[in-house]
């Protein structure tokens, strides 16, 4: 299980290798994305709070990248953090996700990417519920999610 010191080294010291690479080049991204999901993923956008379909789903199923189809998170580590963003206390596997140091708006916070593919997924901060300590906000545009029925 991640701990919010483990997130801090990885933003400074280097992310785990993912098991896979894809990379594209802008046309091609906007080629297999909607604008919305473009601005958010390649250009590291959020959506507004509330507004994404995934924050009221409680379907059972696996949160996957909607550029590359990574496994980043599970819905059984999902929940309702208040925030209007969908949350998660865990990604799936240590190196799905990417950590880096944003100090963009006068804030140190952590950036999360998907580390197939480098798309922003959102932030990851140390308020989540125990035992880990942390949320993972995510923007439900850079999601797709795949039930078990699929």
């Amino acid at each position: 299980m991640l701990t919010w010191k483990e997130v801090i080294n990885f933003s400074v010291k280097g992310n785990p290798e993912p098991d896979r690479r894809v990379e594209k080049t802008e046309e091609e991204w906007r080629a297999i994305l909607t604008p919305e999901q473009f601005r958010i993923t390649r250009k590291a956008g959020t959506e507004a709070p509330n507004s994404g379909a995934l924050c009221s789903s409680y379907e059972a199923g696996k949160y996957n990248c909607v550029c590359c189809d990574t496994p980043l998170f599970d819905s059984t580590i999902k929940f309702e953090s208040g925030t209007g963003w969908p949350s998660f206390s865990q990604p799936i596997k240590e190196n799905a996700i990417k950590y880096i140091r944003d100090t963009a708006f006068g804030m140190v916070r952590v950036e999360v990417q998907c580390n197939t593919c480098d798309a922003h997924q959102g932030h990851v901060f140390p308020d989540g519920p125990e035992p880990s300590g942390l949320r993972y906000c995510i923007n439900s545009e850079s999601m797709v999610l795949q039930t078990e029925n699929q």
